[in-house]
């Protein structure tokens, strides 16, 4: 083996699919690219890593909720210009769109482009970390999507798309808990 630089160790463990989350600041709706994102546990429980530096930032804190929307590969272009603007002076929405539907939790809206979308509410936020730590209170998916393809961030400009499907949940299934 060759030894990699330490600061590309990253781009080793891709933490899961890049994501659009919204929110909604109290005058308007914005929506941001998160590249990392991260299944906490069997349930419902989500984090992503944002800080000051997005704009949606501040409305994760003051609102305490958004919509985790996951777009597919035919959306990948958008997704990553989505990611290098601001919604400090531009309606990504308009601009790439995207048609914000009306969720039934959160004042947040979910992204009807995208193949999936969770409405959650902010737990916590580990600033040391730039964490935020979500719970999920709704979960929406389109059966009626062809593009079914995930896009994953390898963290330097370049993504990775989901594959084949394959299958090992009749191994699996004693070793998973309850409900799985």
């Amino acid at each position: 083996m060759e030894a990699l630089q330490l600061s590309r160790a990253f781009t080793l463990i891709e933490p899961g699919p890049v994501v659009l989350v919204t929110t909604h600041d109290g005058g308007k709706d914005n929506v941001m690219t998160i590249s990392w994102t991260m299944v906490l546990d069997f349930s419902a429980s989500f984090a992503i890593t944002t800080g000051p530096w997005n704009h949606s930032y501040d409305a994760l804190r003051r609102t305490k909720e958004c919509v985790i929307a996951i777009p597919t590969l035919d959306l990948i272009d958008d997704v990553v210009a989505v990611g290098t603007c601001s919604g400090q002076d531009t309606d990504k929405f308009q601009r790439f769109g995207l048609t914000p539907v009306k969720a039934a939790h959160v004042r947040a809206p979910l992204i009807k482009e995208c193949l999936a979308n969770i409405e959650c509410r902010v737990v916590d936020i580990i600033e040391r970390h730039n964490i935020v730590v979500l719970e999920g209170v709704a979960a929406y998916f389109d059966t009626t999507r062809a593009e079914q393809r995930l896009i994953h961030a390898v963290g330097d400009g370049t993504f990775i798309v989901d594959g084949a499907k394959i299958d090992r949940k009749q191994m699996m299934r004693s070793k998973l808990p309850d409900g799985i």
